[in-house]
């Protein structure tokens, strides 16, 4: 039994003091509205949908988007991208061009066909 309790005291002592390299607000699950806008612009940077050139601000870590894009998914994209960035919710008012729109309805009336190779 003391066996057991020095390891599990052995495994849990650094666990203890760590504190990494997280702000004050990141280790309460807390981030600050500078916060989240740096991380969701330093996403949209490194993304296909950054060419876009959406526009985002956080308030009461509350995100908005703004734009126009011809590809239907770069708006949930970018819905996406907010959430996982920390924002508490997101508005998007992101405009999708009526071409993107047209072209979804236009692939979810067709049925797509699987080529299978027998041999």
């Amino acid at each position: 039994m003391k066996r057991l309790f020095a390891i599990l005291s052995l495994l849990l002592v650094p666990l203890a003091g760590f504190s990494g390299n997280l702000s004050m607000s990141h280790s309460q699950g807390k981030f600050s509205d500078a916060e989240i806008e740096a991380t969701i612009k330093a996403k949209l940077a490194k993304s296909k949908i950054g060419k876009d050139g959406f526009q985002v601000h956080v308030k009461n870590g509350i995100a908005t988007w703004t734009g126009a894009t011809g590809i239907m998914q770069h708006k949930g994209a970018a819905t996406r991208m907010a959430k996982t960035a920390g924002a508490l919710q997101v508005v998007n008012n992101i405009k999708v061009s009526d071409q993107a729109k047209a072209n979804a309805a236009g692939n979810l009336g067709t049925p797509r066909r699987v080529q299978v190779k027998t041999e």
